[in-house]
């Protein structure tokens, strides 16, 4: 397909899923970097105000769709990130079977649309194909250890699916795919009651609410700050030649739950307690990502520590909350926010 004329803009970019957390870091990060971005949003997890800093860009344009749906690009595509599925455990299980067929139907709509583009494809994948692992830590050629059956069903073997359709699709010669497995992942954006851990412990800190731990507190994560995952993300998908394999991406630092809560509780002036609840199915009781093929194929590797990545990450939650008090029409009830639902995860 013929390219058109940019003159100094950079590449064509479309970012499926670029209104969510993740993906409205790497719309802007894009942009930034001189490219022309299309980013592809149904807003089902994602936010319109996680895009308000890029809207009056003339190089960025929203299209509001489901990736479900047939998609057509009127102009040319040099790369194609597929960032389109909900990602913490109360969004994906609110809608298990939309879940599963966003990340099947979806992503084959997507690698149909770069093959007829001609575009580089990079699939979002997730530690949780790795399931609740027996290995430790996490290395790319593990196959994993996962519940077919179970509640989170929907997102780890949809992803599993969308792995496999991604290589198929690479070894066909249909597209150049990249795969990222992004572990836990934080930052500026996440919604405060999407249900993830950082977040959980954050908005409940900030609300003088106790924080809730399942289990006993024992189990770990590795949490990487979102700049240094959207780095990785535009290595990876730059890269040359293929790599021909997944790609861990994560911060191999490792804490466990109750560390966690304890370092937010440390930064965060609040009456907050410590509470327990029983853990849900299929928890994960370890993870930690090898990310020694990231370091080797693409130089990268996490630069913010958990300890700066969580004050930048409360600092935004605290502007976020007081905007969300100070929008309350007057006179009407201010009824208490419902709790989140939980989730050790992501």
């Amino acid at each position: 397909m013929a390219r058109r004329n940019r003159g100094s803009r950079g590449k064509i970019i479309l970012v499926a899923g670029g209104a969510g957390f993740v993906g409205s870091h790497l719309c802007s990060a894009l942009l930034g970097a001189g490219n022309r971005v299309i980013c592809l949003d149904s807003y089902l997890t994602g936010s319109p105000a996680n895009l308000s800093s890029l809207q009056d860009n003339p190089y960025f344009t929203v299209i509001e769709q489901d990736v479900c749906d047939e998609i057509e690009i009127d102009e040319p595509l040099d790369c194609v990130y597929n960032l389109a599925c909900p990602a913490s455990p109360p969004s994906y299980q609110a809608d298990p079977i939309h879940t599963m067929m966003t990340s099947v139907t979806g992503t084959g709509n997507l690698l149909r649309l770069a093959e007829r583009h001609r575009a580089v494809f990079l699939q979002a994948s997730t530690s949780e194909i790795y399931g609740d692992p027996l290995e430790h830590p996490q290395q790319e050629d593990y196959w994993g250890h996962v519940n077919c059956t179970g509640p989170r069903a929907c997102y780890d073997e949809g992803k599993r699916a969308a792995e496999a359709l991604c290589f198929d699709s690479l070894r066909a010669g249909n597209v150049d795919v990249r795969v990222a497995r992004i572990f836990n992942t934080y930052g500026p954006y996440m919604q405060p009651n999407d249900g993830r851990i950082v977040s959980n412990f954050i908005v409940q800190a900030l609300r003088n609410e106790p924080l809730t731990i399942y289990g006993n507190g024992e189990q770990t994560r590795s949490f990487c700050y979102v700049s240094d995952l959207v780095e990785g993300l535009i290595r990876l998908m730059n890269r040359q030649p293929n790599p021909g394999g997944p790609v861990n991406l994560g911060n191999p630092g490792e804490f466990t739950v109750i560390e966690l809560a304890e370092l937010v509780l440390s930064k965060i002036a609040t009456a907050s307690t410590i509470v327990h609840a029983p853990l849900p199915p299929d928890d994960p009781k370890r993870r930690r990502p090898d990310i020694a093929r990231a370091r080797t194929l693409l130089d990268w590797q996490p630069k913010v520590p958990l300890q700066d990545g969580l004050s930048h990450t409360i600092a935004w939650f605290q502007s976020a909350l007081a905007k969300q008090r100070t929008v309350r029409r007057p006179g009407r009830s201010r009824r208490r926010p419902q709790q989140p639902v939980l989730s050790q995860d992501l």
